[in-house]
Order: structure tokens, then sequence, then C-alpha cells
């Protein structure tokens, strides 16, 4: 393996409705809003990576309210392999820690939006994000 998770945390987390209209349209109209997903990464030191993946619901239509709910979940890894070119650090940064981590962050997502009272939220269980990156690679 090339790389090992030392840590993993919720770096942020934002959940708001903002009003009682809000929060019976969402229940309501949930298949009118989408998932997105970011990956971000820092060098905390040398071998030491801070991947950020964030999840974050927003309106598929402009006339849906807007709904304050973003989790950013940040794990830390430490590089094994040294002189690792560019396409490997962002093979582990955007796809293979994701991948790794991806069920433990929409746990925690589906979590928040069930005990805040939506019984239907639903959210892919599996992310090809080999797919997303090379999607990404030819944009």
């Amino acid at each position: 393996m090339t790389y090992k998770i030392i840590g993993k945390y919720i770096k942020d987390l934002s959940f708001s409705i903002p009003n009682p209209k809000t929060f019976f349209l969402l229940s309501k109209n949930i298949e009118n809003y989408k998932i997105n997903i970011n990956i971000t990464s820092n060098q905390v030191k040398q071998n030491i990576l801070e991947i950020l993946v964030s999840l974050n619901l927003t309106p598929t239509m402009n006339n849906f309210e807007k709904i304050n709910t973003k989790i950013d979940f940040a794990t830390i890894i430490e590089l094994t392999k040294s002189n690792m070119n560019k396409e490997e650090i962002e093979e582990i940064v955007l796809i293979k820690v994701p991948t790794e981590i991806y069920s433990e962050l929409r746990k925690i997502f589906i979590n928040l939006f069930e005990n805040s009272g939506f019984k239907d939220i639903k959210i892919s269980e599996k992310v090809d994000f080999q797919k997303l990156y090379k999607m990404r690679k030819f944009q």
C-alpha cells in the first residue's frame, strides 16, 4: 500500500433549516435536491496530507428553498512510498481515500437528516470516484 490513514474527523458541519415552510417543502420534494461532492487536499508535513471530502445538498431548481447542509470530513494520511509521481498522489487523494471513507461520511450525513425528521433521504450508497476522476480529467 502506498498510504495509510492516520486520522479521520469532522472538520466542519453545517445543518440548518431556516423555517417550517422549508422543512415541509424539503420533506415533500427531497428528490428536487442533489448531493454535491467536493474533494480537496492540503500538505500538512512532508508525506502527510489532509484530504477533505465535502458533501452538501443543493436544490436542482432555482425556485426551491435553500437549506444549509454541508459536512467536511477530513482524513489525514501518510504517504508510505517515496518518490511518488503527481498522478499516483492524485489517484490516492481523488479516488482511493474518498472510496475508503465514503460509507462512513454517508452514514453521518444521513443520520443528520434522519434525526431532523427526514426519513426518506436517499444518498447513493456507492460513488464511483474512479469515474468522477476520469470525467474531471477530460473536462
